[in-house]
Order: C-alpha cells, then sequence, then structure tokens
C-alpha cells in the first residue's frame, strides 16, 4: 500500500516503464515481488503496474509525459473550478444572474470532467482492491472524491431531495465540486513529483547497463572483421577491442597487451594490466593497446548482467522492518473507514447545523488525509535507493535484509588468503631434501598444474619463470584443507601440509626447523613427499592487501570484534596477523570448522558476518548472519554470500556497513514520519479540535497533505545517494 501504486497506473503513471519486452519476460511487482506474471499487467494488490523483473536500458518516457499532460489538463479545469466556489468566501463577491448560474453549471461540469476523466485510474483501482479484498489507498481515494463528488451533483440537480435547513435563500445546496476536483488534481500532482524522484532510483542500473557497447567488432573464420549487434554473439567469437574501446563482453585475452580500466567493477582507478590469459569483463574500458578476445559469457550470463539483476532482486525485496508496515497497512484501510463512518454519525447528531454536510465533509476529509501512501513507501523507497547506492561504490547486497542484518553486526569473521592477503602467494624458498632443487619444483609444479588453488598456481608460474618443464599427472586427487596428490614420472607424489605428511606416513621432523622458520615469517610452508620419502619444503608468502590495515582499524574502531579463520598454519597466520588489529587467531581449520565456529559465536549471541572468497569458505558463508563474498572469488562463496564486495577487498565491508547503518535509519526516520502523520491527520481531519478551537479539516487540505507527505518521504530517502 504505497503512493507509489499511484504513480504506476495506466494512463496515470509516470513509472519507470521499459519499452515492449521480448514475448516470455516475466513481471513483478516492484512492491510485493512474490506477485510474478508474464507478460505485463496490474499487481491484484496494490494497482501497481507491474514491471519486467530483468532490467533493460531501454526507457520508454511516454507514460511520464502522458501523466504530465494530464496534470497540466487537470490544473487548468480545476483553477476556474476554485474560483467559483472559493471566490465569494474568499473576496465577498457574488455572481449576479444569469451569471451565477453559468458559473454553477461551470463547476459542476468541469468538476465531473476532472473527477470521471481523471480520477478514473483511481476509481478502476480502488473497485479492482475491492476483489481479491486486499483495500489499499485506491479504496480510500475512490471512496472520497466519489462520496465528495456524488453527494455534490444529487445536491446540485435535485436540491429538493435535501431539507430546509441545508438550502439557502435561492433553494441551493452547498456543493463539495471543487473539494472532489482538487483531490483527484493533488493526487496526480503528487503521483508525478514521486514518479520523478522514483525514477532516479533506477539510474544506478541504467548507469551500469549503458556501460556496454552497442557494438562488437567480430573477427571470421577468414580473417575477416566486422561490426555486429551485441546480441548476435555467441560464446566462442573472437573479438577485436581497439585502444578506447569498451569490451562487449566477458571473456580471455587471446593476443595483445593492454591496461584495461575496471573501476566500474572495483572502483580502483589503477588500470589493470592485462596479457595472453587474463579475464575481461564485459563493460571495462580497454586503455592503449589492441587486444584480441574470445568470448565466454554473453546476454544474462556476464557478470554485469548478474550484478545488475542482483541489484534489481535487492531492491524489489522486502526489509525485516517492512513487516511493521504490512501488520499496519493489514488492518490499516478499514480501520480509516470505520473512523470515517464513526466522524460521519457523530457530526450529523451532534454537529452544528448544516449537520449533514459537516458530516460529509468530515468523513471524506478522514478519508483523504489517511491514504497509507507515506506507510507504504518508507521502506522500499529506501531500500531502493541504498541498492542502487551500493552498487556505485562496488557492494552488491542479495536482498533487503542483508541491508538491515550488516547494520547490527559485531562480529566479523575472515579468511586470510584471498580476503587479507592480495591472494597472488608467490614461491619464496625451496629447500631439497635429497633431490635437485629444479627436479623438486617440476615434481611440485607437476602435481599442482590441476588445482585451482591460489598456492597451486603460485608453484606452476614458478616453474615456468624459470623454463622447467613438467610431465603430465594422473590419478590426481584434492584433498581440501590438507594437499594434493598424484602420480608424475612412475613417482607417486604428494604436497600439502604436515596433516598429509602424517596421513600418509612421510617421516617430515627434518624439515621441521626450516617450517618453524618459514611461519615465523609470515610465509606458508608445503611439504613435497615423492614415493613415500620427504623430497623439499617450499615456502611460499601473501603479502596483506594495502586497503586491509585500514579497514580494519575503521571496523575495530566502530565495536566490531575481527576473528581470522584459515587453513593455513597457525604460526604463518598470527605472523600476518600481528601487525593488524585482529583479536583471535583460528588457524589449520578445515571449512566445516569455520563454519562450526561461526555457529559457536552466533550461539555465544554474537550477530556474525564471515568474509571469503573461496569454495572452502562457502559453509561458514552460509552460517552466518551476513556472508560477505569477495567479487574476486569463486562463484560458489559469491553465490553462498549475501553481499558481494566487487573490489573484493575488507575495505568495502566498513563501506557496506556504513551504508546500511544509514539505510536504517533512513528507514525509520521514514517509518516515524509516516506513523505520526497518520496518528495527528486522521483526528484532526475527524474532527476532533473542532469543540476547542473551531478547527476542522477540508477535505482539499487533507489532499495537499496526503501528496505532500509521500513526497516527503521519497525525498527523505532519496538523501541516501549523495551518502547523508
Amino acid at each position: 500500500m504505497s503512493h507509489s501504486c499511484c504513480s504506476h497506473g495506466a494512463a496515470a503513471t509516470p513509472q519507470k516503464n521499459v519499452a515492449p519486452a521480448p514475448a516470455g519476460t516475466i513481471y513483478t511487482c516492484p512492491m510485493h515481488p512474490e506477485v510474478r506474471q508474464e507478460g505485463p499487467g496490474a499487481c491484484p494488490k496494490c494497482g501497481m503496474a507491474l514491471e519486467p523483473a530483468q532490467p533493460t536500458l531501454d526507457v520508454d518516457d511516454g507514460e511520464a509525459r502522458a501523466l504530465a499532460r494530464r496534470l497540466a489538463i487537470l490544473a487548468v479545469l480545476t483553477i476556474p473550478v476554485v474560483a467559483v466556489a472559493m471566490g465569494p468566501h474568499l473576496f465577498g463577491w457574488m455572481w449576479p444572474e444569469p451569471w451565477a448560474t453559468v458559473a454553477r453549471w461551470s463547476e459542476a461540469v468541469l468538476a465531473t470532467v476532472v473527477v470521471l476523466w481523471g480520477g478514473a485510474p483511481f476509481f478502476v483501482r480502488g473497485w479492482r482492491s475491492l476483489v481479491p479484498w486486499s483495500p489499499n489507498m485506491y479504496t480510500l481515494i475512490a471512496l472520497g472524491t466519489g462520496v465528495a463528488w456524488l453527494y455534490s451533483a444529487v445536491a446540485f440537480l435535485a436540491p429538493s431531495l435535501f431539507p430546509p435547513a441545508m438550502r439557502g435563500m435561492h433553494g441551493h445546496v452547498d456543493v463539495y465540486f471543487e473539494s472532489a476536483a482538487v483531490i483527484v488534481t493533488l493526487v496526480t500532482l503528487g503521483d508525478f513529483l514521486e514518479g520523478r524522484a522514483r525514477r532516479r532510483t533506477g539510474e544506478a542500473l541504467r548507469g551500469l547497463l549503458g556501460l556496454v557497447p552497442k557494438t562488437a567488432r567480430r573477427l571470421g573464420g577468414d580473417g575477416t572483421e566486422e561490426d555486429v549487434p551485441l546480441d548476435s554473439l555467441r560464446v566462442g567469437d573472437r573479438l577485436r577491442v581497439r585502444p578506447g574501446e569498451k569490451v562487449p563482453a566477458d571473456g580471455s585475452v587471446l593476443e595483445g597487451e593492454s591496461h584495461v580500466d575496471e573501476s566500474m567493477l572495483t572502483g580502483e582507478a589503477v588500470p589493470v594490466a592485462k596479457r595472453p590469459g587474463e579475464r575481461l569483463t564485459g563493460g571495462t574500458q580497454n586503455q592503449h593497446g589492441a587486444l584480441l578476445m574470445r568470448v565466454e559469457h554473453v546476454g544474462n550470463d556476464t557478470v554485469l548482467s548478474r550484478i545488475v539483476t542482483m541489484v534489481a532482486e535487492a531492491q524489489r525485496s522486502r526489509a525485516p522492518l517492512q513487516r511493521v508496515a504490512d501488520k499496519v497497512a493489514a488492518w490499516f484501510v478499514p480501520a480509516v473507514v470505520a473512523v470515517a463512518l464513526l466522524a460521519f454519525a457523530v457530526w450529523w447528531f451532534v454537529g452544528p447545523a448544516p449537520a449533514l454536510a459537516h458530516a460529509l465533509v468530515a468523513a471524506v476529509s478522514v478519508l483523504i488525509v489517511a491514504c497509507p501512501c507515506a506507510l507504504g513507501l518508507a521502506t522500499p523507497m529506501s531500500i531502493m535507493v541504498a541498492s542502487g547506492r551500493g552498487a556505485r561504490g562496488g557492494v552488491l547486497f542479495r536482498d533487503a535484509a542483508a541491508i538491515e542484518r550488516l547494520r547490527d553486526v559485531d562480529t566479523l569473521v575472515f579468511d586470510k588468503t584471498g580476503t587479507l592477503t592480495e591472494g597472488k602467494p608467490a614461491l619464496v624458498d625451496i629447500q631439497p631434501f635429497g633431490m635437485e632443487r629444479a627436479e623438486a619444483l617440476a615434481l611440485a609444479a607437476a602435481v599442482e598444474r590441476p588445482s585451482e588453488h591460489p598456492l597451486a598456481a603460485a608453484i606452476v608460474a614458478a616453474a615456468e619463470g624459470e623454463g622447467i618443464r613438467t610431465d603430465d599427472v594422473s590419478g590426481f586427487q584434492s584433498t581440501v584443507g590438507r594437499g594434493v596428490t598424484g602420480r608424475v614420472g612412475g613417482h607417486d607424489v604428494a604436497l600439502g601440509n604436515i596433516g598429509l605428511m602424517n596421513e600418509r606416513h612421510v617421516d617430515a621432523r627434518a624439515a621441521e626447523a626450516a617450517a618453524d622458520a618459514a611461519r615465523a615469517g609470515g610465509a606458508t610452508a608445503m611439504y613435497l613427499a615423492v614415493d613415500g620419502r620427504l623430497a623439499a619444503l617450499l615456502s611460499l608468502a601473501d603479502a596483506v592487501k594495502p586497503s586491509s590495515q585500514p579497514a580494519l582499524d575503521a571496523l575495530h574502531a566502530a565495536g566490531v570484534r575481527l576473528v581470522m579463520a584459515t587453513g593455513d598454519n597457525e604460526a604463518t597466520a598470527k605472523a600476518v596477523a600481528s601487525s593488524l588489529p585482529i583479536d583471535e587467531v583460528h588457524a589449520g581449520i578445515s571449512p566445516e570448522d569455520k563454519a562450526h565456529l561461526v555457529a559457536e559465536l552466533k550461539r555465544g549471541g554474537a550477530t556474525v558476518a564471515m568474509a571469503g572468497d573461496g569454495v572452502n569458505d562457502a559453509p561458514a558463508l552460509a552460517a552466518a548472519d551476513v556472508g560477505i563474498g569477495m567479487g574476486n572469488g569463486s562463484d560458489i562463496a559469491i553465490q553462498s554470500a549475501s553481499v558481494t564486495l566487487l573490489k573484493g577487498d575488507l575495505a568495502g565491508i566498513a563501506r557496506a556497513r556504513a551504508l546500511s547503518r544509514e539505510t536504517v535509519k533512513n528507514i525509520r526516520q521514514n517509518l516515524f514520519f509516516a506513523f505520526v502523520y497518520n496518528a495527528v491527520g486522521v483526528p484532526v481531519a475527524a474532527g476532533v479540535l473542532y469543540p476547542f478551537f473551531g478547527i476542522t479539516l477540508s477535505p482539499m487540505i487533507a489532499a495537499l497533505a496526503m501528496s505532500l507527505s509521500s513526497v516527503s518521504v521519497v525525498g527523505n530517502a532519496l538523501r541516501l545517494r549523495r551518502g547523508t
């Protein structure tokens, strides 16, 4: 139930509409995401026009322009109605006959056009709300304007039906055409202002979609090149990306070297070097070199499309705070109708003459002032703006609940490799035991080549850098948290931690001193065993990200308990953590142990966020109150998370938490304003101040207040765009 329902109606809706979508497109309600159907239509719960579930760049402003024209026409028709009705009261002049009759007929005809034509969408949606019995703001608007106009029409055309006390010296009964006309015009004005503001919440998504070029330069099988539309690209196509052009789709570099500006994803201003084999993301900006790339993802499978979809779903999701508004809304409209009837009865039986006229004014004012517009908008508008702002800053929220929960996080658990550190370890030392160094490195690289672990990539890169050839591995097996095994060149090879060595009964005591020294320096020690005997100790180091120190300092200063959980050795973990404000270090733990650690912290009363980037972090991410996936990590880690940091560093957590706190504060401000507005407006409209101060609220003032309340809530939510 929201005033935004008005701004998305058929002919009177300045919604963020899109160009006609392809057949089979799923549409959903922005305020009731559970409503989904194939093709466009109106929401059966609130009357709002449904929008495509998948956002698009093509925006059709035709309906917004139509609403602007409708508003202009209604204003032109309403101003004379108000002038005729209020002139005698404000300026004391009266129309002489026959002009008085002309004025009365002009007022009636113009107001009727305004109500029946301008208010038609309100009446249609008001009626539809009664069919599934889901009363909403249209119910109240239709009742208020309908009653005011119908009473006025009967009083104007058949004044003899009313008692003599309600008729003036010329036999006329007071009418309220101007109230009905002004209500319709002001509600339409509120729709226009709110719709224009609400369209601004979609600018972040349209900005992201606009990053991708419209065409791509594709290479044919015969080497010819042609510019083709983006939707004609297929996986496996080869594309030429010239200097200064944007990357058309996700893929990898085949030939060439360049630097690519990936700030639209990461917020990092420094361009990233790209060489053959490096990944490219659609929408990023190529700098000076020419690149030949292979397309690997197109359409909705691209990173950019997934980001847009995630943000759009987050914008439409419902925050836990929304439950407050939902509970109130469930009984709000029936209660308002009851109050209006009660006010009507009290004024009719004990009010001053003309009692029926006063009773009607009070009932209509209650119906109009109590439209639950601001209440319905309070949460969704803040969530939409916050999701868009987060996307611009490289923070993606899966849903509204994640935005709200992150504010209450008091404990952050995070992995070391790839989260706290760069995730790009390098081989710093090899100490052989009864084997040549080059041979040990060749066997280690061979057994690690099938692995996707960052440590494996570092060993393989070291061998390639030294020009060492490696044999193929057979029987490869990877044990999460321990290491890898396989058969290389007729030898059984095992490479991993001391746990793997003990499991395979390898005597590694000769390497203990060297391993302890490596760990004390913050490096990871890996044991290489060949045919059941210790062959070498490999030391790998991973530098802490420059952004980790200030990010952890900020979180610690904010009262967040910092816990590092890593599968690495305790000495290595503590060496890395020694210069950082980390409260606890849990080392040598498995993925299951990380999940158990998170569960244990939650049982202790903590609200836990878990940040990680690997497959081994997925169980803990799912177990946490808020899972935070690093954008440079594995797909399963990101899918298990409720918040994704595109830049992939801990600084994003501080930004996301600050945004969460701002958003919840903004929602509470909106809800407070909406509740106070209705708590004050309804009694005043009912006439509780009349016995003490002689004050009543006219339907016109009620309509103006209702529209301004909605616009105020929208304006307050929009403050989040600039970071209040």
